[in-house]
């Protein structure tokens, strides 16, 4: 894996809120590649931390090979390494969107296993108290590189159409409609947390990395909860964008989201 896409996070609250503020001028362009980086002190000042908390910022920064420290010249931010870039989806059109994702990346399947679902689940999908599901872990990769870790929980009577060789290299979508599933809606929620230990370990970050989380319920043209998805995703390799039109008149005036032509709002 690229060095680049490592990441290090140093130990103590306040080196790693400055090591990100310093990862995310550097990939922004405010702390230029080749350019010179401030000095520890000039760091500490503007920072309002300690010089301590600074180096060990930085050692995390030269760790994941952002920086190079050179004796008798100061700091340098490197050159960055050819990486993939960002995988973008549009929050007015964002299912369809996740759903081609879906065809042109490629999935490596971590588990996948038959039982009784989380609580949680079972309340979102309207499981009875006896009901079983199919639980898989994926994590789906851009160019070699790991992007997202999705948890899927399916019905048993469903997933029993399909094995775990179709979740290595089909999309879920496809095999519930090839289970005869007609999925009509969804409803999902975008919000951040932080990496856990095993999401760390399949992405290839550090425990307590920011990431995007996404959950989503699909139902079928009944009603019926047909699937359960928890989607985490790398905000260095995937981001969420929204075009916006300004409409109405008068006081009515406001902003609504652009819908592409041909883009819709389901899969």
């Amino acid at each position: 894996m690229s060095e680049l896409l490592q990441t290090s996070l140093p130990e103590g609250g306040k080196a790693r809120r400055v090591y990100l503020l310093l990862r995310d001028e550097m990939a922004n362009g405010t702390l230029p590649e080749g350019g010179v980086m401030p000095g520890e002190q000039r760091l500490a000042e503007v920072h309002g931390v300690s010089r301590v908390t600074i180096r060990r910022a930085l050692d995390a920064l030269a760790a994941d090979g952002l920086i190079e420290k050179r004796a008798g010249s100061g700091t340098f931010v490197k050159q960055r390494e050819e990486v993939p870039s960002p995988l973008a989806g549009d929050m007015a059109s964002l299912m369809p969107q996740l759903v081609e994702m879906g065809r042109n990346t490629t999935a490596r399947l971590i588990s996948f296993a038959y039982g009784a679902p989380p609580a949680a689940v079972a309340r979102a999908l309207d499981l009875q108290a006896s009901a079983r599901v199919q639980t898989a872990i994926r994590v789906r990769l851009v160019d070699d590189v790991p992007f997202s870790h999705l948890t899927t929980h399916v019905p048993e009577e469903i997933a029993a159409h399909y094995g775990e060789a179709d979740l290595a290299t089909t999309p879920l979508f496809q095999l519930l409609e090839r289970s005869g599933v007609q999925v009509d809606s969804a409803h999902q929620s975008v919000t951040a947390t932080l990496a856990a230990p095993d999401v760390a370990d399949a992405l290839g970050i550090s425990v307590g990395t920011a990431l995007l989380s996404l959950k989503r319920v699909v139902r079928d043209a009944s009603g019926r909860g047909v699937e359960h998805l928890t989607a985490y995703y790398r905000p260095d390799l995937f981001r969420l964008e929204m075009s916006l039109a300004r409409v109405g008149s008068g006081q009515a005036r406001h902003w609504e989201p652009v819908i592409g032509p041909g883009e819709t709002e389901g899969n």
